[in-house]
């Protein structure tokens, strides 16, 4: 593995850095999160059209810029730093790759190049649990996550008509303003049950929408109800989802590893400007030894989750991406709690940017953790501890 990165990578975190900087400040991202459709439209096209962001995984013939694991990564990681209200993680990380490896040859024409273009914005809709359930970060995949015949969730029943779906999804991320649902709904009756996706077109089917009131306002989320909505399968009948959605397993955790480790390295440097600046006893509070040392600490912290967030996207493995995400997240929370303490009481107040990341990574830990569960899947997956043959320790 070459840990250094390419000038051609280089230059995509340098051109994002520069662009959110100037379009994306703290207070334009206050705005756009309380707008209907929870981002800056007009900045996500541009940031489609000019930079190709939200192509960068898809593959040319489809518009995209056919980029490898890590560059989704870095440009993951600018947004987590300027806290970007968008679609990416959704349509991205979630949608598109769930088009190219299941759709059909018709379907992947018809969506990709909108989704790689920003013209669409899609979604992956989890009935039940939560998103690291429906991707096995957290555990197998045998829970109930997507509901069943009596417990919920959405259900698909092929009529003479084609598919419809009924039930409630209550958390999906951007589900108030994606173009494009792919539900996980359960097909097959109570004997032989499976997960099928389906694509649904919010705006030509029966579906309700309503926003959430969340923790955190930059990441929109929306409570879904489908009531005799009309559905496609998303690729040929009676595949099964399961395999497709552990598939997404480690893209998806190094996504959210990267924007929290973006987010992370932000704070702390709010933080270090601020102790330079704020005095006590007649001399800045960063010139005390104590906090210089938990300012280094931080800086550490900070550096070796980024080094985990990189492996697990050169890798693409999923039990070194929930590793990567545990860790993340874990870091971001300790940065960011240690940021309000030393910003003192305005660490907290509505005014200051601090409290926006505190509210971030808080609010990723509920959704995408908890982080002993991801680790005990990682350890899981890589064969830790394996009682059958008494190991104790293999490499990931």
């Amino acid at each position: 593995m070459d840990a250094a990165l390419s000038e051609e990578q280089h230059q995509i975190k340098r051109t994002l850095r520069d662009l959110l900087a100037g379009h994306a400040p703290p207070h334009k991202v206050r705005a756009a999160a309380d707008t209907p459709a929870g981002y800056d439209e007009e900045l996500w096209r541009r940031l489609a059209k000019e930079v190709g962001l939200a192509g960068l995984a898809v593959e040319r013939r489809y518009g995209g810029a056919g980029c490898g694991p890590v560059e989704p990564a870095l440009a993951f990681e600018e947004t987590g730093r300027a806290l970007l209200p968008s679609p990416l993680l959704a349509t991205c990380a979630l949608a598109a790759p769930l088009v190219a490896a299941l759709g059909t040859s018709r379907q992947r024409d018809a969506l990709l190049p909108r989704l790689a273009g920003g013209d669409l914005t899609g979604t992956l809709v989890v009935p039940r649990g939560t998103l690291p359930e429906a991707l096995g970060l957290t555990g197998a995949q045998d829970g109930e996550w997507a509901g069943g015949a009596r417990s919920g969730g959405v259900q698909a029943r092929c009529t003479p008509t084609g598919w419809r779906l009924y039930g409630e999804a209550p958390q999906v991320l951007d589900g108030h303003s994606a173009g494009l649902l792919l539900v996980a709904a359960c097909a097959g009756g109570p004997v032989r049950p499976c997960v099928l996706l389906f694509a649904v077109d919010p705006a030509q089917s029966r579906v309700r929408r309503v926003r959430l009131v969340t923790l955190d306002q930059t990441r929109p989320q929306a409570r879904l109800e489908f009531r005799d909505a009309e559905a496609r399968p998303l690729g040929p009948d009676g595949a099964d989802a399961r395999a497709a959605l552990a598939a997404l397993a480690g893209g998806v955790s190094t996504a959210l590893a990267a924007e929290a480790v973006g987010a992370a390295e932000r704070v702390l440097e709010l933080t270090v400007q601020y102790a330079r600046v704020r005095e006590q006893f007649g001399r800045p509070i960063g010139s005390f030894q104590a906090i210089k040392h938990r300012l280094a600490d931080l800086y550490v912290a900070v550096c070796a989750a980024r080094s985990a967030v990189y492996y697990a996207a050169w890798s693409g493995r999923a039990a070194a991406g929930a590793l990567a995400l545990a860790q993340a997240l874990e870091t971001a929370r300790t940065v960011a709690a240690e940021g309000v303490q030393l910003h003192g009481g305005i660490g907290v107040t509505w005014e200051h940017d601090v409290q926006l990341y505190f509210k971030r990574v808080n609010s990723d830990e509920l959704l995408f953790g908890p982080v002993h569960r991801l680790r005990a899947r990682a350890a899981e997956l890589a064969g830790l501890f394996d009682p059958q043959n008494d190991r104790e320790a293999v490499v990931l």
